[in-house]
C-alpha cells in the first residue's frame, strides 16, 4: 500500500512538471484520434448507403487496414530509431501531416452526419462522391498517422523519466485515457466536421508542444548532461 500511495503522489508532481504539461497536449490528441479511428470512423463508413451491400463489411476492412497502418509505422519507425540523427520530430511532423492529409480526404469523402445516422444509414451527399477507395485509404493513414504518435511518445518518455518510468506512463495512460472517453461522448452528438476540427486544433498544438519537448532534450544531450524533470 505504501508504494502505491508513493507512486501516486509521483505521478501527482510529474502533472504539474513543465515537460508533462506539454506532452499531455500530445498524449491528448492520441486519444482523441484513438477513439475516432477505432470507433468513429468504421461507423461513418457502415452508414454511407452510397456504399451499397458493402457498407457493412468495410467496416471489417478498415480495421485491417488501419493495422495495417500501424505495423507499417511501428516497424518502420522502430528501425529508423536504431540510427536516426535527426530525433523524433520529423517522425512526428509526418504523423501529423499524415492524418491532416487523411482527414481533410475523410471530409471530403464522408457526409457530415455519418457519425450520428440512425440505423438505416445515411444518403445525404459529401463533397464528392463517397469512394470506398478512398474509406479505405483513408483507414490505412490513420493507422500510420496514429503509430507515429505512439511511437515517439512512448520513446521521449522512456528518455525523460528512464530512471522511475512508471509514474511517467500511468500519467500518459490516463491523459490518453481521459480524453478517449470524452471523444466518445462527443461523437454521439457532433457532426464529423466539427470532430475533424477538434482533431486538426488538438493535432497542432500537440505537435508544437512535442517538438518544444524534444528540443530540450536534444539541447541538454548536446551538453552532454543528464536530463531531469523533477
Amino acid at each position: 500500500m505504501t508504494k502505491a500511495v508513493d507512486a501516486f503522489k509521483k505521478s501527482l508532481k510529474l502533472c504539474v512538471t513543465k515537460e508533462m504539461l506539454l506532452l499531455s497536449i500530445t498524449t491528448a490528441y492520441t486519444g482523441l484520434e484513438l477513439t475516432f479511428f477505432s470507433g468513429v470512423y468504421g461507423t461513418c463508413i457502415g452508414a454511407v448507403n452510397t456504399f451499397g451491400t458493402e457498407e457493412k463489411s468495410l467496416i471489417g476492412l478498415s480495421g485491417i487496414f488501419i493495422g495495417i497502418g500501424e505495423i507499417l509505422g511501428g516497424s518502420l519507425f522502430g528501425l529508423l530509431s536504431k540510427n536516426n540523427r535527426f530525433g523524433r520530430n520529423p517522425v512526428v511532423l509526418l504523423g501529423i501531416l499524415v492524418h491532416f492529409v487523411a482527414f481533410y480526404l475523410i471530409f471530403l469523402n464522408m457526409p457530415a452526419d455519418a457519425p450520428i445516422a440512425p440505423l438505416e444509414g445515411t444518403d445525404s451527399s459529401a463533397y464528392i462522391k463517397p469512394s470506398k477507395e478512398v474509406a479505405i485509404f483513408c483507414s490505412l493513414l490513420l493507422g500510420l498517422g496514429d503509430s507515429c504518435f505512439n511511437t515517439q511518445l512512448l520513446s521521449i518518455l522512456g528518455f525523460l523519466y528512464s530512471e522511475d518510468s512508471a509514474p511517467a506512463f500511468a500519467v500518459f495512460k490516463f491523459v490518453q485515457s481521459i480524453c478517449a472517453a470524452v471523444a466518445f461522448f462527443y461523437s454521439n452528438y457532433l457532426l464529423l466536421h466539427w470532430q475533424l476540427l477538434l482533431m486538426v486544433i488538438f493535432g497542432f498544438f500537440g505537435t508544437v508542444s512535442f517538438f518544444t519537448v524534444e528540443w530540450e532534450a536534444a539541447a541538454v544531450v548536446a551538453r552532454g548532461s543528464d536530463y531531469r524533470s523533477i
